[in-house]
Protein backbone atom coordinates (compact mmCIF):
# COMPACT_ATOMS: atom_id res chain seq x y z
CA UNK A 1 0.00 0.00 0.00
CA UNK A 2 1.51 3.93 -0.76
CA UNK A 3 0.89 6.42 1.38
CA UNK A 4 -2.26 7.96 -0.21
CA UNK A 5 -3.82 4.13 -0.32
CA UNK A 6 -3.46 4.28 3.64
CA UNK A 7 -4.70 7.32 3.53
CA UNK A 8 -7.62 6.91 2.31
CA UNK A 9 -8.02 3.41 4.37
CA UNK A 10 -8.04 5.72 7.27
CA UNK A 11 -10.77 7.51 6.24
CA UNK A 12 -14.22 7.29 7.69
CA UNK A 13 -16.81 4.98 5.48
CA UNK A 14 -18.82 8.14 4.27
CA UNK A 15 -15.54 9.46 2.94
CA UNK A 16 -14.58 5.85 0.68
CA UNK A 17 -11.93 4.92 3.57
CA UNK A 18 -12.12 1.50 5.85
CA UNK A 19 -12.87 3.03 8.67
CA UNK A 20 -9.87 2.47 10.23
CA UNK A 21 -9.13 5.58 11.48
CA UNK A 22 -5.57 6.94 13.06
CA UNK A 23 -4.79 8.23 16.17
CA UNK A 24 -2.93 11.09 14.75
CA UNK A 25 -5.77 12.39 12.96
CA UNK A 26 -8.01 12.26 15.92
CA UNK A 27 -6.24 13.14 18.96
CA UNK A 28 -7.15 17.04 18.35
CA UNK A 29 -10.75 16.90 17.35
CA UNK A 30 -11.05 14.04 20.48
CA UNK A 31 -9.61 16.80 22.79
CA UNK A 32 -11.55 19.63 21.29
CA UNK A 33 -14.91 17.60 22.02
CA UNK A 34 -13.65 16.49 25.05
CA UNK A 35 -12.44 20.42 26.29
CA UNK A 36 -15.80 21.78 24.61
CA UNK A 37 -18.17 20.01 26.19
CA UNK A 38 -16.54 20.07 29.62
CA UNK A 39 -15.93 23.50 29.55
CA UNK A 40 -18.13 25.26 32.10
CA UNK A 41 -16.92 22.36 34.62
CA UNK A 42 -13.31 23.34 34.20
CA UNK A 43 -13.76 27.16 34.41
CA UNK A 44 -15.73 26.31 37.72
CA UNK A 45 -12.59 23.96 39.29
CA UNK A 46 -9.72 26.62 37.93
CA UNK A 47 -11.57 29.84 39.06
CA UNK A 48 -9.18 30.02 42.23
CA UNK A 49 -6.33 28.64 40.46
CA UNK A 50 -4.32 31.82 39.35
CA UNK A 51 -4.14 30.93 35.33
CA UNK A 52 -7.75 30.08 35.26
CA UNK A 53 -7.90 29.35 31.59
CA UNK A 54 -6.52 26.55 29.93
CA UNK A 55 -3.31 27.30 27.86
CA UNK A 56 -3.13 24.42 26.25
CA UNK A 57 -6.87 24.80 24.70
CA UNK A 58 -6.24 27.82 23.46
CA UNK A 59 -2.61 27.15 21.59
CA UNK A 60 -4.53 23.79 20.15
CA UNK A 61 -7.20 26.26 18.85
CA UNK A 62 -5.21 28.29 17.56
CA UNK A 63 -2.81 25.67 15.68
CA UNK A 64 -6.96 23.95 14.36
CA UNK A 65 -7.71 27.47 13.51
CA UNK A 66 -4.69 27.59 11.17
CA UNK A 67 -5.44 25.20 9.14
CA UNK A 68 -9.33 25.32 9.20
CA UNK A 69 -11.00 28.45 10.27
CA UNK A 70 -11.93 30.09 13.52
CA UNK A 71 -14.09 27.94 15.86
CA UNK A 72 -17.69 29.45 16.51
CA UNK A 73 -18.41 30.57 19.91
CA UNK A 74 -19.29 28.83 22.11
CA UNK A 75 -17.40 26.12 21.51
CA UNK A 76 -19.35 23.09 19.69
CA UNK A 77 -18.87 19.67 21.90
CA UNK A 78 -19.15 17.31 18.69
CA UNK A 79 -16.33 15.54 17.29
CA UNK A 80 -17.12 15.48 13.89
CA UNK A 81 -17.14 19.39 13.59
CA UNK A 82 -13.25 19.15 14.53
CA UNK A 83 -12.93 16.45 12.33
CA UNK A 84 -14.45 17.50 9.12
CA UNK A 85 -11.91 20.15 8.10
CA UNK A 86 -8.87 17.51 8.35
CA UNK A 87 -11.06 14.95 6.39
CA UNK A 88 -11.79 16.98 3.79
CA UNK A 89 -7.77 18.30 3.29
CA UNK A 90 -7.20 14.40 3.65
CA UNK A 91 -9.71 14.09 0.92
CA UNK A 92 -8.87 16.54 -1.49
CA UNK A 93 -4.77 15.11 -1.57
CA UNK A 94 -6.22 11.63 -2.57
CA UNK A 95 -8.70 13.31 -5.57
CA UNK A 96 -5.16 15.70 -6.74
CA UNK A 97 -2.85 12.76 -6.70
CA UNK A 98 -5.52 10.85 -8.49
CA UNK A 99 -4.68 11.15 -12.11
CA UNK A 100 -5.65 7.81 -14.25
CA UNK A 101 -9.56 8.10 -15.27
CA UNK A 102 -10.37 4.89 -13.75
CA UNK A 103 -8.86 5.63 -10.17
CA UNK A 104 -10.98 8.67 -10.23
CA UNK A 105 -14.30 6.77 -10.98
CA UNK A 106 -13.46 4.39 -8.59
CA UNK A 107 -12.66 7.30 -5.91
CA UNK A 108 -15.88 8.58 -6.75
CA UNK A 109 -18.32 5.99 -6.31
CA UNK A 110 -16.64 4.43 -3.28
CA UNK A 111 -18.00 7.61 -1.78
CA UNK A 112 -21.44 7.02 -3.56
CA UNK A 113 -24.62 6.54 -0.47
CA UNK A 114 -24.64 2.83 0.50
CA UNK A 115 -21.66 2.39 -1.30
CA UNK A 116 -19.56 1.01 2.35
CA UNK A 117 -22.57 0.03 3.39
CA UNK A 118 -20.85 -3.94 3.09
CA UNK A 119 -18.47 -2.81 5.70
CA UNK A 120 -21.15 -1.90 8.38
CA UNK A 121 -22.82 -5.44 7.64
CA UNK A 122 -22.57 -7.97 10.82
CA UNK A 123 -21.07 -11.24 9.41
CA UNK A 124 -23.93 -13.57 10.21
CA UNK A 125 -23.45 -17.03 8.26
CA UNK A 126 -27.08 -17.92 8.44
CA UNK A 127 -28.08 -14.56 6.89
CA UNK A 128 -25.76 -14.83 4.09
CA UNK A 129 -23.66 -11.80 5.47
CA UNK A 130 -20.52 -13.58 6.22
CA UNK A 131 -17.95 -12.93 3.82
CA UNK A 132 -14.98 -15.46 2.77
CA UNK A 133 -11.46 -13.89 3.96
CA UNK A 134 -10.20 -14.01 0.02
CA UNK A 135 -13.49 -12.33 -0.94
CA UNK A 136 -12.45 -9.28 1.65
CA UNK A 137 -9.39 -9.03 0.25
CA UNK A 138 -10.70 -8.65 -3.21
CA UNK A 139 -13.37 -6.25 -2.17
CA UNK A 140 -10.85 -3.87 0.27
CA UNK A 141 -8.06 -4.04 -2.70
CA UNK A 142 -10.85 -2.95 -5.23
CA UNK A 143 -11.98 -0.10 -2.94
CA UNK A 144 -8.33 1.06 -2.24
CA UNK A 145 -7.16 0.42 -6.21
CA UNK A 146 -4.48 -2.26 -4.85
CA UNK A 147 -2.63 -4.38 -7.03
CA UNK A 148 -4.90 -8.18 -6.82
CA UNK A 149 -3.23 -9.93 -9.21
CA UNK A 150 -0.09 -10.62 -12.04
CA UNK A 151 -0.90 -9.40 -15.51
CA UNK A 152 -2.08 -11.61 -17.96
CA UNK A 153 -4.11 -12.64 -20.93
CA UNK A 154 -7.82 -13.92 -20.20
CA UNK A 155 -9.45 -16.85 -21.87
CA UNK A 156 -11.19 -14.19 -23.69
CA UNK A 157 -7.98 -12.78 -25.02
CA UNK A 158 -8.22 -9.69 -23.16
CA UNK A 159 -5.11 -8.46 -21.09
CA UNK A 160 -5.88 -8.19 -17.52
CA UNK A 161 -4.05 -5.66 -15.41
CA UNK A 162 -2.66 -5.63 -11.85
CA UNK A 163 -6.22 -4.35 -10.03
CA UNK A 164 -8.01 -7.17 -11.84
CA UNK A 165 -11.06 -5.29 -12.79
CA UNK A 166 -11.61 -7.27 -16.39
CA UNK A 167 -13.05 -10.29 -14.37
CA UNK A 168 -15.92 -7.99 -13.00
CA UNK A 169 -17.17 -7.58 -17.01
CA UNK A 170 -15.94 -10.68 -18.61
CA UNK A 171 -18.40 -12.94 -20.14
CA UNK A 172 -16.67 -15.99 -20.00
CA UNK A 173 -15.79 -14.93 -16.48
CA UNK A 174 -16.39 -18.54 -13.94
CA UNK A 175 -17.42 -16.49 -11.12
CA UNK A 176 -20.02 -14.27 -13.20
CA UNK A 177 -22.75 -16.94 -13.04
CA UNK A 178 -22.01 -17.78 -9.17
CA UNK A 179 -22.74 -13.68 -8.72
CA UNK A 180 -25.66 -13.88 -11.09
CA UNK A 181 -27.38 -16.67 -9.16
CA UNK A 182 -26.75 -14.91 -5.47
CA UNK A 183 -28.02 -11.94 -6.73
CA UNK A 184 -31.27 -13.61 -8.02
CA UNK A 185 -31.40 -15.27 -4.61
CA UNK A 186 -30.98 -12.31 -3.04
CA UNK A 187 -34.44 -11.12 -4.39
CA UNK A 188 -36.51 -14.04 -4.26
CA UNK A 189 -35.32 -13.87 -0.70
CA UNK A 190 -36.35 -10.52 -0.36
CA UNK A 191 -39.82 -11.13 -1.96
CA UNK A 192 -40.06 -14.26 0.56
CA UNK A 193 -39.43 -12.08 3.63
CA UNK A 194 -42.26 -9.54 2.12
CA UNK A 195 -44.86 -12.38 1.78
CA UNK A 196 -45.05 -12.14 -1.51
CA UNK A 197 -44.74 -15.76 -3.36
CA UNK A 198 -42.37 -15.88 -6.18
CA UNK A 199 -40.85 -18.61 -8.37
CA UNK A 200 -36.84 -18.92 -9.86
CA UNK A 201 -36.26 -19.16 -13.71
CA UNK A 202 -39.94 -19.44 -14.72
CA UNK A 203 -40.93 -21.65 -17.34
CA UNK A 204 -42.32 -20.65 -20.41
CA UNK A 205 -41.56 -17.14 -20.38
CA UNK A 206 -39.21 -15.92 -23.08
CA UNK A 207 -38.32 -12.12 -24.21
CA UNK A 208 -38.08 -11.19 -27.79
CA UNK A 209 -34.24 -11.37 -27.28
CA UNK A 210 -34.60 -15.34 -26.67
CA UNK A 211 -33.79 -14.54 -22.74
CA UNK A 212 -35.82 -16.16 -19.65
CA UNK A 213 -36.74 -13.94 -16.74
CA UNK A 214 -34.58 -14.53 -13.57
CA UNK A 215 -37.80 -15.17 -11.81
CA UNK A 216 -41.74 -14.09 -11.25
CA UNK A 217 -44.13 -13.16 -8.77
CA UNK A 218 -46.98 -15.88 -8.32
CA UNK A 219 -49.83 -12.62 -7.22
CA UNK A 220 -50.48 -9.76 -9.75
CA UNK A 221 -48.89 -6.96 -9.37
CA UNK A 222 -49.98 -4.35 -10.86
CA UNK A 223 -52.56 -3.78 -13.26
CA UNK A 224 -53.26 -7.61 -13.17
CA UNK A 225 -49.92 -8.40 -14.45
CA UNK A 226 -47.46 -10.48 -12.48
CA UNK A 227 -43.66 -8.70 -11.57
CA UNK A 228 -40.59 -10.15 -13.57
CA UNK A 229 -37.07 -9.66 -12.55
CA UNK A 230 -34.63 -10.31 -15.21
Amino acid sequence: MSDIQWLQASMPITYGGLGVRMVSSLTLPAFFASAASTLSLQEDILSLCPSPTDSFLQQYLSTWSSSASIPPDPLPGKQSFWDRPGLLADRALIESSVVEPSHRARFLAVQAPHSGDWLLALPIANCGLCLHDKAVSVAVGMQLGLSLCVPHDCHCGTLVDAQGLHAMVCKKAPGKIARHHVLNDIIWRAFGAAGIPAVQKPSGLDRQDGKRPDGLTLIPWQGGRSLVWV
